[in-house]
């Protein structure tokens, strides 16, 4: 998901200043995604510029609010409608450390994967203790229930990775 995006969803509700799409796009990704108000702020430009938001003028307080375009909700309909390839997420670093330090035969594999598996089992730990506390709503639990599942595969393919490994020392 780019911030772009994420920022078009929170504006289809209606007109938000920078700082509310901040804090409405933290809470909304659980916290896991923060964000620089320079960056929201450097995406609205961009998507002013696109024809994909427009100034709505000024609040009650004096801040800048910004609405979304006709232009931006067809985006947003696109990128909603558009499924997640998987050719689109970025390379999965473990495994390719896993298979560099296989490839160069003087790592410690089992090592590395020991190493990985603590921490692995300290971000679920901490995942679920932030799922425990959260109180952003159904988007915040879809997001942290995500990482969650993706911390627990972690853990399986770890678990697979040590017996590949015990079964090439057999």
């Amino acid at each position: 998901m780019s911030i772009r995006h994420g920022l078009l969803a929170l504006l289809s509700k209606g007109p938000r200043y920078g700082y509310q799409l901040r804090v409405e796009f933290e809470a909304s990704t659980g916290a896991t995604w923060p964000l620089n108000i320079g960056q929201v702020y450097t995406t609205l430009s961009r998507m002013e510029r696109d024809g994909l938001v427009a100034p709505g003028g000024a609040d009650d307080q004096g801040r800048a609010v910004y609405t979304i375009t006709e232009a931006g909700r067809e985006e947003l309909e696109r990128w909603f409608g558009t499924p997640v390839d998987q050719a689109d997420r970025p390379r999965d670093e473990l495994a390719i450390k896993l298979a560099m330090a296989v490839a160069t035969g003087s790592v410690d594999v089992h090592a590395v994967v020991l190493a990985q598996r603590m921490a692995a089992m300290g971000a679920l730990q901490k995942l679920t203790r932030a799922k425990r506390a959260a109180s952003g709503g159904l988007a915040e639990r879809l997001v942290l229930d995500s990482l969650i599942f993706k911390a627990e595969a972690e853990q399986r393919w770890l678990d697979h990775c040590e017996a590949v490994l015990r079964e090439k020392k057999a």
